[in-house]
């Protein structure tokens, strides 16, 4: 059975397994900061091995003026991380409910969803700690009763139907579920957004496959490219990004979508071995600016489980990196 979301063709029924995985049965929700979601995501293929997140750009060419488009984001400036991204992972019968498309209804694709009710708001639960007097419990978060505002990302993956939902801007009403833009993926397909529309990430790009989850971290390897936010973007896009977030025009300027890679001489042998994983993983499928913020800020998963990162990655400054692109391009 098919399910069309604004012309995109999702075939549901077939799970995203990598070759020789079973992926566990999911019965309910399952939070990204369990053992049981560790299982399910070490089985699941995230988008097909040729997809751009999973490209091994290692040895892609280095775009001629790469030393001034990292010096436009800030040479001297730290790598960071947020450990910003949460998500669920919910079983194929997940009740679907609507969601109020207030900000971009024009590109976001149409609901139901299938939120349930414990869907973690972007941060939960590290971000929060100091929230609501230390005592904060979910449903407040999910109501911003703090007003802290933000992002607000709400990520839901459904593995079993290969499907993955983002929203932005996300909170629980009197009303129900609302959100400044909704974008859904399809998980075994390499099709991207319509060209022009943004997506939970101002690219128009997917959040969850560019996450640092604990269970990659765990194993030893980073199998995919991640995700990275600058302070200053240009107005165009490259591939697989499918919108800009800027009225500049400087050439010099990132573009939403430009990958950017650690440089292969980079020395990673005086880093804990999480940041090794890290690192070993930018030198091998880099990073793609996703969003306007932070410059080189990397999203993780805001796990408790995973080891502060912060005093190790600031090691590594922007001067460490460079542009690349897709040969013959």
């Amino acid at each position: 059975m098919a399910t069309l979301v604004m012309g995109m063709n999702l075939w549901a029924g077939e799970p995203a397994v990598k070759v020789g995985k079973k992926l566990p049965g999911i019965s309910q929700p399952v939070m990204f900061d369990t053992k049981e979601a560790d299982a399910i995501l070490e089985a699941m293929q995230i988008f097909p091995e040729d997809n751009p997140w999973n490209m091994d750009a290692s040895a892609w060419p280095v775009m001629a003026n790469s030393a001034a488009i990292v010096a436009s984001i800030g040479a001297d400036k730290p790598l960071r991380y947020n450990p910003d991204m949460a998500f669920v992972l919910v079983p194929p019968e997940q009740a679907k409910v609507p969601v109020a498309i207030v900000g971009y209804p024009d590109e976001s694709d149409r609901g139901p969803f299938p939120l349930p009710k414990n869907l973690p708001i972007e941060g939960w639960p590290v971000g929060y700690r100091s929230t609501f007097g230390g005592k904060a419990n979910l449903e407040d978060v999910q109501r911003d009763k703090a007003g802290k505002g933000g992002d607000r990302h709400g990520i839901v993956v459904d593995p079993a139907n290969g499907l993955l939902y983002e929203l932005f801007g996300t909170k629980l009403t009197d009303r129900g579920w609302q959100a400044e833009s909704a974008a859904v993926f399809n998980l075994r397909s390499n099709e991207l957004r319509p060209t022009g529309w943004t997506s939970a990430d101002a690219a128009g790009l997917p959040i969850f496959p560019a996450v640092i989850r604990y269970d990659e971290l765990k194993r030893g390897e980073i199998t995919h490219a991640m995700r990275v936010t600058v302070r200053n973007s240009r107005r165009a896009y490259v591939h697989p990004a499918t919108h800009f977030a800027s009225s500049k025009t400087d050439p010099n300027l990132p573009r939403m979508g430009e990958r950017l890679r650690l440089k292969a001489d980079f020395d990673v042998s005086q880093f804990s071995p999480n940041v090794q994983v890290v690192l070993r993983g930018l030198k091998k499928y880099g990073m793609l600016v996703a969003d306007n913020g932070i410059e080189w800020a990397i999203s993780c998963a805001p796990d408790e489980r995973i080891v502060a990162m912060h005093e190790e990655l600031r090691k590594v400054k922007g001067a460490a990196f460079e542009v690349v692109e897709v040969p013959g391009r």
